[in-house]
């Protein structure tokens, strides 16, 4: 049933596709040079360092520096610190799949995985501070409260779905990493590359996709006020745009802003499922949480402006 629906799905976009040629050439350029100009500078560097550090056993000497706090932080392992560190600064999808490489490498449990999943794949602080705070509010006095309320709600987040965990994860001194090489290879660094530049591919797949399907939905014409602010929940850039020139409130916008950097929209939770499927973590769990996410930032913002 569920690949009949999809199958249909995917015929209803290819007719039209057909049928606004237009529509999808402007949704596919804005998605590449999205990719190009933003997500290909902003993500390779971290992916191809990130992969190198965990097939070389290398990570070991950040975790051996920051991996005390995080694990009494959020009941992790010492891997797993790791996975806490590139979640939240690295930006979509880094926290997904170097959660996905952990579990497949047998670095960390199953288990470990989700729980890391449901609160370490986040946006960047770069991407808040430039293109939410900078551009979308042109509020730099926001900058401090917008990044202290986008990294409090998957903190939050965390206190509730430890419950993932067994009892004992993060509370006993942790062995050393089990991938640990004395020396490494320049194979070693092409393998990085390589698998690095997969994933690239595949997020600025999926980037151009969402935008193609958001500008052919930008073209129905239905004269309701609320359908292009459901429409910027598609794709976090276009969405960010989208809600940043909305004529609402500022409390409202404010709100929604938060709540879609949060969640990271649908295009997101496809990266996410494209990063995890390997090392068979569910999807639909992450998709709860990122709900729970966007709801809490949304209401921490409002609680800001109102008090402040």
């Amino acid at each position: 049933m569920k690949r009949r629906i999809f199958g249909l799905g995917a015929v209803v976009f290819f007719l039209c596709m057909l049928i606004a040629p237009k529509a999808v050439f402007s949704g596919a350029s804005e998605g590449l040079l999205l990719w190009f100009q933003i997500v290909l500078p902003t993500l390779s560097p971290f992916l191809i360092i990130s992969n190198f550090l965990l097939i070389s056993g290398n990570m070991r000497y950040i975790t051996d520096a920051l991996g005390s706090l995080f694990i009494r932080l959020f009941r992790v392992s010492e891997p797993g610190s790791y996975c806490v560190l590139v979640g939240f600064l690295c930006g979509y999808p880094m926290g997904a799949k170097t959660a996905a490489d952990m579990v497949q490498s047998k670095l960390i449990s199953r288990e470990e995985g989700e729980y890391l999943l449901s609160f370490c794949n986040n946006t960047s602080p770069s991407f808040i501070m430039n293109y939410l705070v900078l551009k979308a509010l042109h509020k730099e006095t926001l900058m401090l409260p917008t990044i202290g309320i986008l990294f409090l709600t998957p903190v939050l987040v965390s206190f509730i779905t430890r419950r993932k965990l067994p009892p004992q994860t993060g509370l006993h001194t942790h062995a050393p990493v089990s991938v640990s090489k004395s020396a490494w290879s320049l194979r070693d660094l092409d393998k990085c590359i390589t698998d690095s530049a997969e994933t690239l591919v595949k997020v600025g797949g999926y980037i151009i996709l969402f935008s193609v399907l958001l500008s052919l939905l930008r073209t129905v014409p239905l004269q309701i006020f609320w359908f292009d602010y459901v429409l910027s929940f598609l794709e976090i850039t276009n969405g960010i745009y989208i809600l940043g020139n909305a004529a609402l409130p500022f409390y409202i916008r404010y709100a929604l802003l938060l709540g879609l950097t949060a969640s990271g929209g649908l295009c997101s939770i496809a990266q996410t499922q494209c990063m995890i499927q390997d090392a068979h973590l569910p999807i639909l769990p992450y998709i709860t949480e990122k709900l729970a996410a966007a709801l809490t930032a949304s209401l921490l913002g409002i609680l800001y402006l109102s008090l402040f």
